[in-house]
């Protein structure tokens, strides 16, 4: 059965024209939504640390880097365990892991912590390549990747070894010899030698002590009370590490000046001035944040840390018969608990 339908009026020229107007306003919205769907949403920023979720230095960074991206960035982590696994083709293996995740995520900017991650992912890899990368916790020196390169920017890891050198030479009368002691890593051994050269202008003779054991670190401390003083590197890559009976053995055995640059070793020592983590992770964040906004990597500068602390530990100080002058207690934060 056919129905009787009323015939459709042809729309007039002003209701099309009116159409029309409506459809250019919601035209340049249409497109505005379609390139808003790949290019509006949050950036993609991938920190690839060196060390091990858990390792204290590495931590702070990563703070600092959470807090300065939060809303501007969807952070991913990729643990590169190379104090945990010191052996150089583990780290080569683990750097071809990051490569691939890299790959396959796409991420806008990459922050790469520590030496490590330099050396095994950034200069085989991405040296002036498309993708921005951030270097952060380089100790002393970018030369031996090469840095800077077109798409690489960051900032160095320098301890504050010579303002601890000073105090060092104000509280130890008879000055000739010291022993670094720290875990037998990569990083430590590049620390060693920066700390090494810096006392050698001084007419100090610096010897290292690299351990790999708890009980290699608790004899060597003794030993290194022959010394007129002690420096403690970091404990990151002894993988027995007893932190309750390191602070037994420094109880029981510290006789000279024990300093540190650390200040998770700040408990072991009389005296620490250590650098602040956080500040490599907010430094990280802010260059990450102008690479995003449309900054090259390679027209931002590299840049040195700036910003230290200070503890010092009184027991320790008694023991070993170090007075500690008031300028140092009255500014220092007291560190004697593990």
């Amino acid at each position: 059965m056919n129905e009787d339908r009323e015939p459709i009026a042809p729309r007039s020229a002003r209701q099309l024209s009116a159409g029309w107007r409506r459809g250019r306003k919601l035209l340049p919205l249409a497109v505005l939504a379609l390139l808003c769907s790949a290019d509006c949403q949050a950036a993609n920023c991938l920190y690839v640390s060196s060390y091990h979720k858990g390792y204290e230095w590495n931590d702070g960074i990563e703070r600092g880097i959470e807090a300065g991206l939060k809303g501007s960035c969807e952070l991913s982590r990729f643990y590169l365990d190379t104090n945990r696994h010191t052996d150089a083709e583990f780290a080569r293996r683990k750097a071809a892991e990051a490569r691939d995740l890299i790959n396959r995520t796409r991420p806008d900017v990459v922050i790469a912590c520590d030496d490590a991650a330099s050396l095994y992912l950034v200069k085989p890899y991405y040296k002036d390549a498309p993708l921005p990368i951030i270097f952060c916790g380089v100790n002393g020196s970018v030369s031996a990747y090469g840095y800077p390169y077109t798409n690489v920017t960051g900032m160095i890891e320098i301890a504050p070894i010579k303002p601890l050198m000073k105090e060092v030479r104000s509280l130890v009368r008879q000055l000739n010899s010291g022993v670094y002691l720290a875990a037998d890593v990569i990083t430590q051994r590049k620390e060693f030698e920066e700390n090494r050269e810096a006392y050698a202008l001084g007419g100090i003779k610096l010897s290292a002590s690299f351990v790999k054991t708890m009980a290699e670190w608790t004899a060597a401390f003794v030993a290194a009370q022959n010394a007129d003083f002690v420096v403690l590197g970091t404990n990151a890559g002894i993988a027995d590490w007893d932190s309750a009976g390191a602070h037994r053995a420094v109880l029981a055995g510290t006789r000279k000046l024990t300093v540190t640059n650390y200040d998770w070793m700040a408990p072991l020592a009389v005296l620490a001035m250590t650098k602040v983590a956080e500040e490599q992770g907010e430094w990280s964040a802010h260059l990450a944040r102008t690479i995003l906004g449309g900054a090259r990597p390679g027209t931002l500068p590299i840049v040195v840390n700036r910003r230290w602390q200070t503890y010092v530990n009184p027991t320790l100080a008694h023991q070993a018969g170090i007075e500690l002058p008031p300028r140092l207690v009255h500014q220092a934060l007291k560190a004697d608990r593990p």
